[in-house]
């Protein structure tokens, strides 16, 4: 098992960036497969992106693809992510989540490890 903890979410313009953090512990760290996810007011949580153990494959939801960047530090034990060209559909909560073990990388049911969340506000 590992403990996660978000930072760096934000109230930020449409078009701006912002870069989340999520600092593992307690564990092993790269031997997790690594993902975020969000989820807005009233819907489910959503697929954003996803990494592997040695940060050499990622694969992201269409929605985020060609904006936002997923990347892993393990010798500093920390997930990134990098988005740029916000829109207010990107509002939401933003949580890390982590496996040891092979699935599907885009189903929450795939991650028995979760942060608390950071939250992203994009809004003018």
């Amino acid at each position: 098992q590992v403990q996660l903890k978000e930072s760096g979410g934000e109230l930020v313009q449409p078009g701006g960036s912002l870069r989340l953090s999520c600092v593992a512990s307690g564990g092993t760290f790269v031997m997790y497969r690594m993902a975020w996810f969000r989820q807005a007011p009233g819907k489910e949580r959503e697929f954003v992106a996803a990494i592997n153990r040695v940060g050499s494959i990622t694969n992201y939801a269409d929605s985020v693809k060609d904006r936002f960047t997923i990347s892993r530090d393990n010798v500093k034990n920390t997930l990134y992510l990098q988005m740029d060209s916000l829109k207010p559909e990107d509002t939401g909560v933003y949580f890390c989540a982590a496996t040891p073990v092979q699935g599907n990388a885009a189903s929450p049911g795939s991650y028995g490890d979760w942060g608390q969340g950071t939250q992203v506000t994009v809004s003018s």
